[in-house]
């Protein structure tokens, strides 16, 4: 019986097509580590390059899943360059640790042509581009990025959310969806919430699967969700960045044209700190910074008001005033926030009256004045 699974899901794979290396997905030897307990469950592992469409992981996935006997498939994804650097060539057609291809250049840096970099494409239906950024995780810059969107298409913008969050995608809970995009014509249908459109890479792999990639499979994402994705015209596209200054960033400003980035901060030093490097790096880059968010600002008492500063205070200020930027706002510490974004309903919605959905909304407008939209229909 397990052996007839096994044929089942093979001949399964054999279905999905790899249109890099124009077969399916077993003679390009993408996947590996394929494992079949008595009780239906599938594991296995692909291998994805730079060239690969990041959405063959879900057709894999999905093709599994449509097999009579399976129970739960779970398919975790590496970087073929990895294992094809990994030693010894395993056996010839073995399934469970089929060879990877070299598909990537592994001289060094230094020996690649300079022509390497890609040129920045303009998007001109997608409106503005706004990366929404930090130093450091743990500041709210997801959050404060939901909020931001969410407020701007309440007084009547058109408004999408790519979130560029590779290694923790978090945007699809905060905006209450969760489902596989659509594909039609080729083109990924992107889900929508709170009358904003979102992409995220939490919505194709798994939950738990960490997103172990470098630099040119971040470029590839990124790439692939501002122009394989059927945005439509909008007016503002926020772009949830991971923390740091590293490959989503530097992959971001390569790929396309950036209209502004929004800093988000705590109040305190650490933070500050490693604001400040992210903001240089835009600013290096000939990105503008728009402004400074200083998120956590205090813990406002429910019953007299009086606010505690928890994280300490006036370090965005200070910040700004550093590099000459506006201070756009500062967001009060409140529980509704954090209850919102686990439960998918922003702030500015679930209670717009709160001092922080208030403080929110003012960010966003300030970010239509310094940022306004021009024409967003074209090419």
């Amino acid at each position: 019986m397990a052996q007839n699974l096994q044929e089942r899901i093979v001949a399964a794979l054999g279905t999905v097509q790899s249109a890099r290396a124009g077969t399916d997905v077993l003679r390009a030897e993408m996947v590996r580590d394929l494992a079949i307990s008595t009780e239906g469950r599938v594991r296995l592992t692909v291998l994805l390059s730079p060239q690969d469409d990041a959405s063959i992981v879900r057709d894999v996935r999905q093709a599994i899943e449509r097999v009579s006997g399976v129970t739960d498939v779970r398919v975790d994804v590496k970087d073929a360059s990895e294992r094809a650097r990994g030693g010894a060539t395993p056996p010839a057609g073995a399934m469970s640790s089929g060879r990877a291809l070299p598909v990537m250049d592994t001289s060094p840096r230094a020996q690649q042509p300079r022509g390497s970099v890609p040129s920045p494409v303009a998007y001109p239906r997608l409106g503005r581009i706004i990366a929404v950024s930090s130093g450091k995780g743990g500041v709210g810059k997801s959050t404060v990025c939901v909020n931001l969107a969410v407020a701007l298409a309440r007084e009547g913008a058109k408004v999408g959310i790519l979130d560029a969050d590779i290694y923790g995608p978090n945007i699809p809970r905060m905006m209450g969806v969760m489902e596989a995009p659509r594909v039609i014509d080729e083109r990924i249908i992107p889900l929508e919430a709170h009358g904003v459109k979102v992409m995220s890479l939490g919505f194709i792999i798994e939950r738990d699967q960490p997103a172990i990639w470098r630099g040119p499979i971040v470029m590839k994402i990124i790439t692939q969700f501002l122009g394989d994705v059927e945005w439509g015209d909008l007016d503002y596209l926020f772009v949830d960045m991971p923390p740091g200054t590293g490959d989503a960033q530097l992959s971001l400003v390569q790929a396309t044209q950036v209209h502004g980035a929004v800093i988000v901060t705590t109040p305190q030093e650490v933070a500050v700190g490693d604001a400040l490097r992210g903001a240089k790096m835009f600013q290096r880059v000939g990105v503008p910074v728009l402004g400074i968010v200083e998120n956590m600002s205090w813990l406002e008492c429910p019953h007299c008001g009086k606010p505690t500063a928890l994280f300490g205070c006036g370090g965005g200020e200070r910040l700004a005033k550093e590099l000459d930027l506006p201070l756009l706002g500062q967001i009060p510490i409140s529980p509704r926030v954090t209850q919102g974004g686990d439960e998918g309903a922003p702030i500015v919605l679930a209670d717009p009256q709160s001092g922080a959905a208030r403080e929110l909304a003012k960010i966003a407008s300030a970010i239509a004045a310094v940022a306004p939209t021009g024409a967003t229909t074209g090419a």
